[in-house]
């Protein structure tokens, strides 16, 4: 693929207005004698692993002047050995290439530093010598050739009290006599460090602009490749020259007698030492322009490829799996809950895999919930080859957003209470991911469920519905199932209850009077019972009453549960989650309905489910439901079926003739209430909240308004 750093020639051509803030004319003339060495051949070479080398041979020889003093230390070079050195690459083959022009560079180089210097000319000589190379290669070449000098020396220097063969070599280069004025010269060994680590930043800012494949360079960002281009050569000629100017400086160090004129070079050393960092911050700018017009072409394609995928017909779920769950290549994604060990993404191939989309604000009573139906989807399978679908958890946050410890920490305690799968972190979704699952599911606080075939295809792109109302019986989770459930449904009493309670399944069997009733008015629970009891008294029936609270379960609501038990006045829905359960699936009724396009006024099932929502949206005292078996029931506000209680003497004979819940559902309809105030509060999340809603009551359309709610207290 070609690089940025070799462009074609429209590249050549474009804007080259932006101009680095240390350019002067005379780099200026430079630049154009550098190009005029430069006759690249086309030759591809990666010279990132060669660049390895050279960083491992400049950290492990003298740091500064501290870690000279104590020469014997480093002797054993234990820690060298301990480094691992294993680059992964051919680089026998590309050294046997570059062997023969890094010896002639290092002897270049040392030989000009023992005769009156002339850096620039010896400069130019170098690139001369690396003309064939790209501009990357020429600077990790001439890298290398001052590694092997600047290396030999001060392997000469730790091995000294070490090895003889080490001690004499060190003799005749005069080594001794540099430790011994280390101390004295520990500034200027530590500018030395710092000229290094300036050097080594330039080499590697040059290789990440050639890994920038050409194919991500567009008109966008031209000019900041342009300018690159422009300034690149003349960094790699003021780094060359500072590899000149530290071999000089280490040579003259081994004279006594010129400590002034080596305080002038040290002189020269700070001054390059400003001049690359200066070079190296502006490009590393350019550099950061380049990776984030790259991020965004990436991100763009990434997007695009998952509306590919998920339109396309596919062998099996492999390929949209992979693309969601795992963009970034991680073998192990995902983590399996059961026994808590990492699995890759192919144990999910072939399956119904159904995705939980949440934030990590999920509700524990919706984790409690999903995780008996889960759980109960496991046991039914025991006499099957496998489960019938995988559960996935997949938390979408936002990527650009590091995670802080709190909601790390929060993810972790989630995770540990899922037994199905789940992402080993929020992290290894992609922004492009990120963006789909909002754009394309419409994925906004409260969770979603998303349902795969085993071809990868979405069949339901929210069945969290389902499984609130249905459960098990839902499966597979398809819009056509969701259909045929509802066909098959009437809105009967053990319907909103379900399996909530085997106590209230038990009294519809037995054909029981049965009130549910909900609120958060203590005064007035109190008061309704009382009520209750006396007609049912007057009656001569047996009557069993049930507290089922409010949607969205508060301490308040825990406070009333208390207070009714410890007072015997009813029975209670068994626990909060179980409240919770009752209202999210009246609920769901109503977004599945909606779901389907079938919750129209016409239908009785939705009017009944928006009557029962509108009840506890109002303000005001509570409301009540009244029961006989499953299929006959009525129900009014609190203060309506107050009310009627009250008047029992006005329909008492109807009792005998129409039924307690036939002649209290007459005296509703005769005795309307003359001024009502019903709310109906839709969740915000809904898809296509419909733009007309009728009151249960009167008929009559109802105002919309909108509302901001916060569930806490």
């Amino acid at each position: 693929m070609e690089s940025i750093l070799e462009p074609a020639t429209k590249m050549q051509q474009s804007d080259r207005g932006i101009r680095l803030s240390f350019s002067t004319s005379n780099d200026g003339l430079m630049l154009k004698k550098i190009q005029a060495v430069h006759v690249p051949d086309g030759r591809a070479i990666d010279v990132r692993p060669l660049l390895h080398i050279v960083e491992d041979i400049l950290s492990f020889a003298a740091p500064g002047g501290d870690a000279i003093v104590e020469t014997g230390k480093q002797a054993t070079g234990t820690e060298a050995f301990r480094h691992q050195t294993n680059y992964q690459t051919n680089i026998t083959d590309m050294l046997e290439t570059l062997s023969f022009l890094i010896d002639r560079i290092s002897i270049e180089m040392a030989r000009k530093c023992s005769e009156t210097m002339e850096e620039h000319a010896t400069t130019m000589s170098i690139l001369s010598m690396v003309s064939n190379y790209p501009w990357d290669a020429k600077l990790v070449i001439a890298l290398s050739a001052f590694a092997v000098n600047y290396g030999e020396f001060w392997l000469l220097a730790q091995c000294y009290n070490s090895n003889q063969l080490a001690k004499n070599l060190a003799i005749l280069k005069q080594v001794p006599g540099i430790l011994q004025r280390s101390t004295m010269l520990k500034s200027q060994f530590d500018t030395i460090k710092d000229l290094i680590t300036a050097m080594l930043d330039i080499a590697k800012c040059l290789v990440e602009f050639k890994e920038i494949p050409s194919n991500y360079v567009t008109e966008d960002f031209a000019a900041a490749v342009s300018a690159a281009m422009d300034h690149i050569p003349v960094a790699i000629y003021w780094t060359i020259r500072s590899m000149l100017a530290t071999a000089s400086q280490i040579t003259g160090l081994s004279g006594s007698e010129n400590e002034f004129l080596s305080s002038l070079e040290s002189w020269e050393l700070s001054s390059l030492v400003h001049k690359l960092s200066s070079m190296h911050s502006h490009l590393v700018g350019l550099l950061a322009i380049c990776h984030k017009q790259i991020d965004e072409r990436k991100f763009i394609e990434a997007y695009q490829n998952l509306q590919y995928l998920f339109n396309a017909a596919q062998i099996d779920n492999s390929k949209v799996l992979k693309a969601l769950i795992n963009p970034k290549d991680d073998p192990l994604p995902l983590v399996d809950g059961a026994n808590k060990k990492r699995v890759s993404v192919d144990v999910l191939r072939k399956r119904n895999v159904l995705l939980l989309i949440s934030d990590l604000d999920i509700l524990q009573d919706e984790v409690v919930i999903l995780q008996q139906i889960y759980e109960e989807s496991r046991r039914q399978s025991n006499s099957l080859d496998q489960n019938p679908y995988e559960l996935v958890w997949l938390p979408v946050l936002d990527s650009s957003v590091s995670l802080s410890k709190i909601k790390q920490r929060k993810f972790e305690n989630l995770a540990a209470t899922m037994t199905w799968f789940t992402l080993h972190h929020p992290s290894l979704l992609n922004r492009a991911v990120f963006r789909f699952i909002k754009e394309e599911w419409r994925f906004e606080q409260k969770p979603i469920v998303v349902v795969l075939d085993p071809q990868g295809r979405v069949t339901c792109s929210n069945a969290i519905h389902m499984m609130w109302i249905w459960g098990n019986l839902a499966f597979p989770f398809t819009i056509a199932k969701e259909d045929a459930l509802w066909k098959a449904e009437t809105l009967t009493l053990d319907f909103l209850v379900d399996g909530i309670d085997p106590v209230i399944l038990k009294w519809i069997s037995e054909e029981r009077f049965i009130f549910l009733y909900g609120g958060e008015d203590i005064k007035w629970i109190r008061n309704f019972i009382h009520t209750v009891k006396t007609v049912a008294r007057a009656c001569g029936i047996a009557m069993e009453m049930v507290y089922v609270g409010k949607k969205n379960p508060k301490e308040n609501i825990r406070r009333n549960m208390a207070i009714i038990n410890e007072e015997k006045l009813s029975h209670c829905l068994p626990d909060i989650t179980a409240i919770w359960y009752f209202w999210i699936r009246i609920e769901s009724m109503w977004n599945s309905k909606h779901q389907l396009g079938k919750a129209d006024e016409n239908d009785p099932i939705t009017q009944e489910i928006m009557t029962l929502l509108s009840y506890d949206g109002s303000e005001g005292y509570g409301w009540a439901l009244l029961s006989k078996g499953s299929t006959e029931f009525t129900r009014a506000k609190g203060t309506t079926f107050l009310t009627c209680l009250s008047d029992y003497d006005l329909w008492a004979e109807d009792v005998q003739t129409k039924g307690l819940v036939l002649a209290i559902h007459d005296y509703f309809l005769l005795n309307p209430t003359p001024h009502h105030c019903n709310r109906l509060v839709l969740p915000g999340t809904a898809d296509r909240l419909p733009e007309m809603v009728t009151c249960s009551e009167c008929r009559r359309t109802m105002e919309r308004y909108i509302l901001y709610h916060c569930c806490d207290e």
